[in-house]
């Protein structure tokens, strides 16, 4: 693990200075402190996208974060559902988000100021459903992470090593991965989901996410937590119906990364 953290550190040397494309999660977290470390703040650049996928608590938590590193750090804003392609949510999804995303941080490559820009890409990621990694390669984007052979698990292990307040965050990705491949993305839709995890969280669960299938919720929480979640059973079926869900219900799999994709294995929707 730390050999591997070697790795890295040779990595953004040769890089001499880059910009972080950076969400506030573990990843990216680790990501832009190991460039600090590394580089020295003055060659390095944290950039986060401000869109209506990204929840306003997550961004004003990689604002809290970038400042107590001490990184530069700049917010730009986005919004995917006018990007082509993105709204009607087929499998390669994440492709015109993350294509989009690399498109805003070029100029600050093309000013002169920094030569390479980076993202949160992981070992674990090589093994999943990851559209995105396509529009990196297209824009020359680079994951050092990655190409240092680091797993999840190990970030984990060397954020809490480095005093990182993110070594123990739960996951998190944008709220479009909660709206079934095929059903189109709204922002109404994404205001629902996005108010009934908090809602769910609220309530004291840490990992949670409320998957949006048509009128029906498909609640996922770790195995451990769904006696719990029963137990709050009745006040948040009512809070998700209030919100416009007709059927609430609990994934008795529990809390999986990436759950929608399962369609795409058996060719349940469009790529």
């Amino acid at each position: 693990m730390h050999d591997k953290y070697s790795r890295l550190q040779a990595i953004l040397s040769e890089m001499e200075s880059v910009v972080v494309a950076f969400s506030g999660g573990v990843d990216s977290t680790f990501l832009l402190n190991a460039a600090l470390r590394t580089l020295g703040s003055e060659r390095v650049l944290a950039v986060t996208a401000d869109s209506e996928t990204y929840p306003t608590e997550e961004l004003e938590e990689a604002i809290r974060l970038a400042a107590s590193l001490g990184a530069a750090h700049r917010v730009i804003e986005t919004s995917e559902l006018n990007i082509p392609g993105y709204k009607e949510n087929t499998g390669n999804r994440c492709y015109f988000c993350k294509k989009s995303l690399f498109e805003h941080l070029v100029p600050f490559v093309q000013s002169g100021a920094y030569k390479h820009i980076v993202y949160g890409l992981i070992a674990d990621d090589m093994n999943e459903h990851r559209p995105g990694i396509q529009a990196a390669k297209e824009r020359g984007v680079r994951g050092p992470l990655q190409e240092a052979g680091l797993f999840k698990e190990e970030i984990r292990d060397l954020s809490r090593e480095h005093g990182l307040p993110t070594w123990n965050k739960p996951s998190f990705a944008c709220l479009s991965s909660r709206i079934a491949y095929g059903e189109t993305i709204t922002i109404e839709k994404l205001g629902r989901v996005g108010e009934a995890e908090r809602f769910i969280r609220s309530l004291g669960f840490s990992q949670v996410r409320v998957r949006s299938h048509g009128d029906i919720a498909r609640i996922e929480v770790e195995p451990e937590a769904m006696e719990r979640l029963i137990a709050h059973a009745s006040g948040i079926s009512d809070k998700l119906k209030a919100l416009g869900f007709i059927y609430v219900s609990m994934d008795l799999s529990g809390y999986r990364s990436g759950s929608m994709n399962k369609v795409l294995d058996r060719g349940g929707a469009a790529i």
